[in-house]
């Protein structure tokens, strides 16, 4: 079979997939082997695949991968999230295209549209996660809204609710103008906004004397029921108790005094507006003044606002500055830059308002979760997230779950006429709770809350309930599965999700959802900023799979992946990534290349060099390597796992080993080597594998009739490292290297043979690597004897001298200037090295194997500068 000149993924890619599907190989069923279990984040059903769903995911792959190949029943769960606010603005959209508003269909019908297009477009993402390779398990692909998932997420509603943790009030809430609906707190992104802050004049009634107030929300005056002062500022004690006049609207209120207000805030008087900030309602409610709710569930101005009825709160805003400044109510207005809410979801400005919602008291369920991640039962990497953590979960505060929405689990509470009501999982369980207290009621009086829950209030049951862990109490896939391994996520959901998960998993399994949790970073663009389809920054990552195979992707996006740090993403990571893969394809060519040249046993005929050295250091480095990839896994260290391997192929495997082991122009290849330098191949591919599926498995078919697929083979176990072979092979290609070099600037071309003349204390670490040497230098003899320095290069490595004698005249001149060159670089050096040791605090902090290799660091340079000085005497 001729291979291709480049690898090209696209077909490749494709067939492998469909084949570990058509075997089953990411299928799982309960067994006798270990689990390793992984759940999806479930991605929202609107969602198309994006950067950062490809680190997420590419990630729990690598993960998956890995404990399948260590033997390991290896369960990666995927599905979907209804999305409560997302999916309903999508329908909301396709019904104004069709030209149907939400509000002229009723419930049954808004939702039938919303299935329809949950059916047509919902599983577009799962799709894309299978181009990326992605080994899930797609029997057990759930979603947040199926019957038994649905009915899991009610009762514990009602369950939550019998135990007083789930209440009904009247609170000041965050409300969503556009969505119109209830946030949470966690659902505000806070942005700082370049304001205006407007200094208002209220007149003081029965007085000819004003007071004035400073604010950046001059709309807001039409709801103000107060002017508060602090008890203390003697500007103000005369007007306490007396009355202040609204602007525009003539209202009487009171001033009132209270510690809350800072004296250095802008004029130390503070407008009270209860129905339209959190800390105005505390005071509302501390001195029992009256809420006037100015705005509509749009952010229009209501009745209450007697002015500007209908219009927009920010064109409001533009309109009753000029009026208030005609009727000279403005002082003077400045500059500001503050903190603005907005809607993590729609991105509008969010509106405090006080509205009747359903909340979950978290304290209690907060308290279990608190301790199981700060005695590292579940353990962060990185785990600098703890303390974030910590701080939130401390100070928590009670979670807002409904949501005035359509499409999302509908809250099982029932009222009567008279405004009673009841929580349960069915209308009759209701009826039969309500009909002793209201006589003369029927059935079909009641009505149901017309809320949906928190979207989150669903997802916070997913890794147990993807097992029916709460519908089917333990039943044997919980009792394997649960809890699962590792959850891979993104730090700004810590709060909405993942300490939600931990309450939940405590107080349902009555155990931990996940012993580790990875935290990714955000991906961003070279500028930093965030990816978004508003930036137009966001690559479209099917057509970058397209253009540069799955495995190049997956490889660029995880070579800058630092656990937790945010990632720049830059295209030229994939190109990367695509000529990684042609390396290993062009290896690939070179290895099948030798296959019509094989003969055995010539490698005991020419002794032990040079091949065997080539083959047992490899083996060395390959043993190595594996044990320093198993402890960057076993940290979470992924990225710098993969940078570990990439060296490995790249620089120890076809810079150096291919070339030590080739055999000459039309030389037969020994056999043994051969074998080697296959099973080499394969191994590496082994440990690839979880990074870049597609290329390795069909590398891995290509080298050899293979019985199993690399998919499942098992690793291998560990070999021990020659420490003696790993330091003469670093000293070879640090020999070779240099002699290159010096061959090049003195333009010895490389046919041209030399004479090679080694000067060192001690030849035992030379003894197996002339062969390779002078292969690899054309040199024609080497010897270990003095040489006369005429017409010789002298170049030095570590501690050794190594003498070129070549029949070409040297230019004496160019050489003394390259040698002076290197002279002043490493006396720069050693002085460098010098100025850390002579630091006391570097030498008592710093590890003792730390200032140890700074002490060898001096000793090799001062070797070298000796060296080099005795060279410049001898030209």
């Amino acid at each position: 079979m001729e291979l291709s000149k480049n690898y090209l993924p696209g077909d490749i890619e494709a067939k492998w997939y469909q084949h570990w599907l058509d075997k089953g190989y990411f299928n799982s069923k309960p067994d006798h082997r270990e689990s390793f279990t992984v759940v999806i984040p479930p991605p929202n059903v609107t969602g198309v695949l994006h950067m950062g769903h490809c680190l997420n995911n590419t990630i729990q792959d690598i993960l998956v991968r890995r404990a399948r190949m260590q033997g390991k029943n290896a369960c990666w769960v995927p599905g979907t999230d209804h999305a409560s606010i997302a999916t309903e603005a999508k329908v909301v959209a396709m019904l104004r295209e069709r030209g149907i508003a939400k509000s002229s269909i009723g419930r049954e019908e808004f939702l039938q549209y919303a299935w329809e297009w949950k059916e047509k477009y919902g599983g577009i993402i799962l799709q894309q996660l299978k181009k990326m390779g992605c080994s899930l398990d797609w029997d057990r692909t759930s979603f947040t809204m199926d019957d038994a998932y649905y009915k899991s997420v009610i009762d514990v509603f009602v369950d939550l609710h019998k135990k007083g943790l789930i209440y009904r009030g009247k609170r000041m809430i965050n409300w969503d103008v556009k969505a119109k609906t209830a946030l949470s707190d966690e659902e505000v992104i806070y942005k700082e906004v370049k304001s205006k802050l407007y200094y208002v004049r209220y007149q003081i009634a029965e007085s000819d004397e004003h007071i004035t107030i400073a604010t950046v929300r001059p709309e807001t005056i039409l709801g103000d029921t107060a002017i508060c002062v602090n008890p203390d500022d003697e500007r103000y004690q005369h007007l306490h108790g007396k009355y202040a006049i609204v602007p525009l609207i003539g209202r009487r209120i009171p001033i009132i005094a209270d510690e809350y207000v800072t004296t250095d805030f802008g004029t130390g008087a503070l407008k009270v507006t209860p129905a339209h900030d959190m800390n105005d309602y505390q005071l509302g409610q501390k001195y029992n003044l009256e809420v006037i709710d100015t705005m509509n569930d749009d952010g229009t101005m209501s009745e209450a606002a007697q002015l500007y009825l209908g219009e927009d709160r920010f064109e409001v805003r533009k309109k009753i500055v000029p009026e208030l400044e005609g009727k000279g109510h403005i002082v003077k207005i400045e500059d500001y830059t503050n903190q603005v809410g907005f809607s993590e979801r729609t991105d509008a400005v969010v509106e405090p308002r006080l509205s009747l919602q359903w909340w979950v008291s978290m304290k209690e369920l907060a308290a279990p979760a608190l301790k199981a991640v700060m005695e590292e039962e579940i353990q962060f990497h990185p785990a600098k997230f703890k303390n974030l953590y910590r701080h939130w979960m401390e100070n928590i505060k009670d979670w807002c779950i409904s949501r005035q929405l359509w499409w999302g689990h509908r809250i099982p509470a029932w009222y009567t006429p008279d405004g009673q009501y009841a929580v349960a999982a069915t209308k009759e369980e209701a009826y039969s709770k309500l009909k002793a207290q209201s006589s003369g009621l029927t059935i079909a009086d009641l009505r149901q809350d017309d809320d949906c829950l928190d979207t989150w209030f669903s997802s916070w049951l997913w890794p147990f309930e993807v097992f029916k862990g709460f519908s089917d109490p333990g039943n044997a896939e919980v009792k394997y599965y649960y809890p699962t391994n590792t959850l891979v996520t993104a730090p700004e959901i810590i709060f909405f999700w993942v300490a939600r998960m931990i309450m939940a998993g405590e107080a349902y399994m009555k155990e931990i959802p996940f012993k580790h949790v990875y935290f990714t970073g955000i991906v961003r663009d070279k500028q930093g900023r965030k990816m978004s389809k508003s930036l137009g920054n966001s690559p479209d990552l099917l057509a970058l799979i397209d253009q540069y195979g799955a495995d190049a992707v997956r490889f660029g996006i995880m070579i800058s992946s630092p656990a937790g740090n945010d990632i720049l993403f830059d295209e030229s990571a994939l190109e990367q990534g695509r000529n990684f893969n042609n390396k290993l394809w062009n290896a690939l060519k070179l290895i099948k290349s030798w296959e019509s040249r094989i003969e055995s046993s010539s490698l005991t005929a020419q002794g032990s060099q040079p091949s065997s050295f080539a083959t047992d250091w490899f083996e060395s480095r390959l043993s190595q390597v594996k044990q320093e990839v198993e402890t960057l896994m076993q940290q979470f260290r992924l990225s710098e796992a993969l940078k570990t391997l990439y060296s490995l192929v790249w620089d120890d495997f076809c810079s150096w080993y291919l070339e030590w082991a080739k055999p000459g122009f039309e030389q037969p290849v020994d056999a043994a080597v051969y074998n080697k330098t296959i099973g080499y191949f394969e191994e590496m591919m082994q440990l690839l594998h979880p990074f870049m599926p597609f290329i390795t498995e069909e590398i891995y078919q290509l080298l050899r009739q293979q019985e199993e697929d690399l998919c499942i083979k098992q690793q291998t176990i560990t070999g021990k490292s020659n420490h003696d072979i790993l330091r003469a092979g670093e000293l070879l290609k640090q020999v070779i290297s240099a002699l290159r070099d010096a061959r090049n600037k003195n333009q010895i071309k490389p046919k041209d043979p030399i004479k090679l003349h080694i000067e060192t204390v001690d030849q035992t670490p030379y003894q197996n690597i002339t062969g390779i040497l002078s292969k690899q230098v054309n040199a024609e003899k080497i010897d270990f004897e003095s040489a006369s320095t005429n017409n010789m290069i002298v170049v030095a490595v570590e501690k050794d001298k190594f003498f070129i004698e070549t029949e070409k005249q040297l230019d004496t001149t160019s050489l003394k200037a390259e040698l002076l060159k290197d002279l002043e670089y490493q006396k720069n050096f050693r002085d460098s090295v010098l100025k850390k040791l002579s630091n006391e605090r570097f030498v008592q902090n710093a590890k003792a194997e730390v200032v140890e290799l700074e002490r060898k660091k001096m000793a090799d340079a001062e070797a070298r500068i000796k060296n080099i000085e005795e060279s410049l005497k001898n030209i």
